[in-house]
């Protein structure tokens, strides 16, 4: 699966797997159809493995930990139930880990989907998947939602207030007892969440909702690196209208034209190839993505070639497009300088997002950016930079959509 997409469930319990190479701590929280808890019952994870109609398994024999959703006994007040993932070492993030949910007939154990999120960075919890009904049918949905704020900051978004531990009360030293004290039993640790988040109870209403650590828009043009992401929203709006990618390269070498191709490729939710847009076929989506012509030789300032999408326009079934640079005449990147992307507001003309390739490889292909749509509506744009070989649009299907 890709982010945002989703499938239906025809099993009446599915579980939820979530593993990766480092321990994490799962849990499942169950959402009305405003998007809040509606008591602490409705948090589940490994301190409090049972709710009503989904329980939590902890991590064994090499499977992760689990969330296991009953549709059937799921309260009819609730709409979804959203399956989060944290790191359980403090201070660590997802970058360089990436965490895969399976889903599974709880009961069969056949496979219904899986999903491993997008490159991941400065990201410390996220929510992963999540179950839910529409129009009395149920389904799941990939989401990979990050926050740079841990559990805490799932919780807010959730309708949970978090409550930081108080510092404690200065007490005057007790005497020393003359015989060694009894053991005492360890306190409970909080039903509220695992350590070392904060303890989280209920409240309403919640606190201003916590950043989830994104790139976006508000500060203007973003300079990205070689596989960072940036969130299309601006001022808290998603960005669906109007936008090109202006894709440009120069000659290596002074009087040497090279000729490369610019070409986008739409993907489904299961990352095969929808249409692809290129000089071969400057329109495709009913108009909705548009190529500006075959650039020869390279050579002038400002985009070689401009592909135009109209993002509040994409089917549904259009989640992912990847924007690719080829070498028809099989002249190498090597022989390229200044290869860049730039996304435009089409309207505009503003600059929102550019990505300067900084190295090159004797290659004859580059997959330069992706576009994913999120769960939520907006849109996300990660640097690429990695090159294949091959001369042709149809060649780099197969690449584009692993990367998705």
């Amino acid at each position: 699966m890709t982010p945002g997409s989703n499938l239906p469930i025809s099993v009446p319990r599915v579980t939820v797997d979530v593993t990766a190479p480092v321990r994490l701590d799962v849990s499942g929280l169950l959402l009305t159809a405003n998007g809040k808890v509606r008591s602490d019952d409705d948090f589940v994870f490994y301190n409090q493995p049972n709710g009503p109609g989904v329980s939590h398994r902890a991590a064994a024999g090499g499977v992760g930990d689990s969330i296991t959703v009953d549709t059937a006994a799921v309260p009819a007040d609730i709409e979804k139930i959203v399956v989060t993932a944290s790191l359980d070492a403090p201070g660590a993030t997802f970058a360089g880990t990436e965490p895969t949910a399976t889903v599974r007939g709880a009961d069969d154990g056949s496979v219904i989907a899986s999903f491993t999120p997008p490159q991941l960075g400065a990201e410390t919890a996220l929510v992963v998947v999540e179950v839910y009904r529409r129009a009395g049918v149920w389904k799941v949905r990939a989401v990979g939602q990050g926050y740079a704020n841990g559990l805490s900051g799932i919780a807010t978004d959730f309708g949970v207030s978090v409550e930081e531990p108080a510092a404690p009360t200065p007490q005057p030293a007790a005497p020393p007892a003359p015989t060694p004290a009894a053991p005492q039993a360890p306190p409970a640790p909080p039903v509220h969440a695992p350590p070392p988040a904060p303890a989280m109870a209920a409240a309403a209403p919640p606190p201003p909702p916590a950043s989830g650590g994104k790139i976006n828009l508000d500060k203007g043009r973003v300079n990205l690196q070689k596989h960072q992401t940036v969130s299309l929203v601006k001022g808290g709006k998603p960005l669906l209208s109007s936008v090109k990618m202006g894709l440009g390269w120069e000659p290596a070498f002074r009087g040497k034209d090279i000729d490369l191709d610019a070409s986008v490729i739409a993907y489904g939710s299961n990352r095969k190839k929808i249409d692809a847009c290129f000089f071969g076929k400057l329109s495709i989506l009913n108009g909705v993505i548009q190529h500006s012509g075959d650039n020869l030789t390279g050579e002038g300032g400002g985009d070689d070639e401009v592909i135009t999408v109209h993002l509040g326009g994409l089917p549904p079934e259009v989640t992912g497009l990847v924007f690719t640079v080829n070498s028809f005449t099989g002249q190498k990147f090597t022989d390229v300088a200044k290869a860049y992307c730039r996304l435009i507001d089409a309207g505009s003309g503003e600059e929102l997002v550019r990505f300067d390739l900084t190295h090159a490889e004797s290659r004859t292909g580059v997959l330069m950016a992706k576009l994913i749509r999120q769960f939520s509506g907006e849109w996300e744009m990660t640097a690429l930079g990695d090159y294949v070989d091959s001369r042709t649009v149809r060649g780099m299907v197969k690449p584009g959509g692993a990367a998705l």
